[in-house]
């Protein structure tokens, strides 16, 4: 008996100290990958991480189901759930191949009551998904992003705007929304007092009344800071910005062909962030007057050449982040160099002018200019491993690098990059993001062995035409050991390579595969089946242009894998054969 008591209080206390430790310990950890860890070192701790842990995100919707997020985590306050593959932004993967909401916000209107903060990002949302939610969260959400989605008209905003009064964060950019009229911005406007950013930036949404956005700022005026908005002709807007006081971004409208009529426009005083579409040189003395103490300037639908980014450039001397385009040239890197100092993300797409050129003599400048970035994605038409190797040498805080390599020209200064390669990943010890899209003969099999030697941190990577043979696969897996997403297109990898690499990497949790070797009976790519692994075929071709004749736009099927307790969907559409191999078969 009083070996029985000594027990008792041995375990209580250990419980106790347990329960010491971790109130001390978790409120400072806020990085979801240190809360899975910290919920690993026992089962009490596993517990107590479940009902304290306030955010999640889901990066794959098939990954988990909702039960199991509502008995995991029954106070969530914010959650991220992603849908369709990255390649869907760029037309890679059908529309109809899924991610749908529903089932997530049927759990969440019925059980997650605490859940005030709500992105959907690239999925198939409906208006009844949104009646739901609005219905029974509509006085709880703070933040509702629905983010790159699809499936869904104004009648779904109007829910938004006549239920959600409390709304701070309202976010649609770059959503396919079916646009019947303007009304369910004015209940918006009707209904919100402490709205801090709106944004419908890249839709299709213009039949919206300026005189809503004016009443937004006024009803808003001590707490908005960001308003995003299609395109609209900027002379219909001065009304709104002098309401807009506390307004700090600003993106959308657009300049017409009469410069003349901008003279006299004012921006909010506070304003450090713009995205002006179709600006062009002569609109450039419009927003002279604030350029110093811009940090953000979005130009990837200006209508600007070489000579106006150096113009414009070398007058934001507070710049952080830049979007634009490649017509920018190695002239404008140079100048940005120069006088962009406090530069810490620049992205540079592809432009359709086929002047645009940017090469490493641009990279070297930049690099060796703006010690301070952090994300670096360019698309360029020329490359060498020098402009590898000084982005190493600089750039010590970098995280996110993604170089893509341009058919502009056929003569490239100096491939392979295997050597740059390696430099670049030896010198950024931070880097968790990788992307190198280059052309047959860019990356070789040492290069890969490279970046399985040196990637220690990278968790994302992009691979695109890299590697002679499987061998470079091989010695890609013989390293990165936090890699938990992968994508690769044109590598033309065999399936049995593309197995042994999954088998290989114990830590990999989505595989995206566009152009590898594919066999007739496709049995090699079973090879990789593993417990709670889930793999799929997806084609490129949609019934209606099968029906239609039109096989123009035809490419090559994809491989998608990814890790779940969810166990195989049911959700395909035609254009998707699962995979079954006997082990899943098993599993479930």
């Amino acid at each position: 008996m009083q070996e029985d008591l000594k027990a008792f209080r041995s375990e209580t206390d250990s419980s106790e100290f347990t329960d010491t430790v971790f109130n001390c310990v978790v409120p400072y950890i806020h990085d979801c990958r240190d809360r899975s860890s910290v919920s690993l070192v026992c089962r009490k701790w596993c517990e107590l991480d479940g009902v304290t842990r306030k955010h999640v995100t889901i990066a794959m919707c098939y990954a988990t189901t909702p039960l199991r997020l509502r008995q995991r985590f029954p106070l969530l306050e914010s959650l991220t759930i992603k849908g369709k593959p990255r390649a869907a932004m760029f037309d890679l993967i059908p529309e109809d191949w899924g991610g749908y909401v529903t089932p997530w916000v049927r759990e969440i209107s019925s059980s997650l009551n605490c859940l005030k903060s709500i992105h959907f990002r690239r999925m198939i949302v409906r208006d009844s998904d949104i009646d739901l939610l609005t219905r029974t969260r509509g006085q709880e959400l703070r933040v509702l992003k629905l983010d790159l989605c699809s499936g869904f008209s104004t009648d779904g905003l109007l829910q938004i705007g006549k239920r959600c009064n409390n709304l701070r964060i309202l976010y649609l950019q770059e959503s396919l929304i079916v646009e019947k009229d303007g009304e369910w911005l004015h209940e918006l406007a009707l209904r919100n007092t402490a709205m801090e950013s709106l944004n419908f930036y890249m839709t299709d949404l213009v039949k919206f009344d300026f005189k809503d956005l004016e009443l937004i700022a006024k009803n808003c005026s001590e707490s908005l800071v960001s308003v995003k908005i299609s395109e609209c002709d900027l002379t219909d807007l001065s009304d709104f910005f002098n309401y807009a006081v506390k307004l700090q971004e600003f993106g959308g409208g657009a300049f017409s062909d009469q410069p003349e009529i901008y003279a006299g426009l004012k921006f909010p005083p506070l304003l450090t962030s713009m995205a002006l579409n179709y600006m062009s040189q002569p609109e450039i003395s419009v927003i002279i007057p604030f350029t110093s103490r811009l940090t953000k300037l979005d130009l990837l639908y200006a209508l600007l050449d070489t000579d106006d980014h150096c113009f414009l450039l070398q007058r934001c001397p507070n710049l952080e982040i830049l979007d634009t385009r490649d017509v920018i040239c190695d002239r404008g890197l140079q100048i940005i160099s120069q006088f962009c100092k406090k530069l810490r993300r620049i992205k540079i797409e592809r432009g359709d002018d086929e002047e645009g050129l940017v090469s490493q003599t641009g990279l070297i400048s930049l690099a060796q200019g703006c010690l301070e970035l952090e994300c670096l994605h360019v698309n360029v038409t020329d490359i060498s491993n020098e402009a590898f190797e000084c982005i190493g040498t600089h750039l010590k805080n970098l995280y996110d690098f993604r170089i893509i390599l341009l058919d502009k020209q056929d003569q490239i200064t100096e491939l392979p990059l295997d050597n740059g390669v390696r430099a670049l990943l030896n010198g950024c010890m931070k880097l968790q993001r990788l992307g190198i899209y280059l052309r047959p003969g860019g990356l070789t099999d040492v290069g890969l062995g490279y970046i399985g030697k040196y990637a220690r941190n990278v968790r994302y990577m992009l691979l695109g035409f890299s590697g002679d043979s499987d061998l470079g696969l091989l010695e890609l897996s013989k390293g990165c050991p936090k890699l938990q997403k992968l994508e690769m297109r044109g590598c033309a990898f065999s399936e049995e390579a593309l197995s042994s690499f999954v088998m290989n990497l114990a830590s990999l949790r989505y595989l995206w595969v566009q152009g590898y070797r594919a066999s007739e009976n496709g049995c090699g790519i079973l090879g990789m089946a593993r417990a709670f692994w889930n793999m799929e075929l997806i084609s490129s071709e949609r019934h209606d242009d099968v029906a239609h004749g039109n096989m123009e736009q035809r490419q090559p099927p994809s491989l998608l894998a990814y890790y779940s307790l969810a166990g195989q969907r049911i959700d395909f559409p035609g254009s998707v054969l699962p995979l079954y191999p006997p082990l899943n078969h098993h599993l479930q």
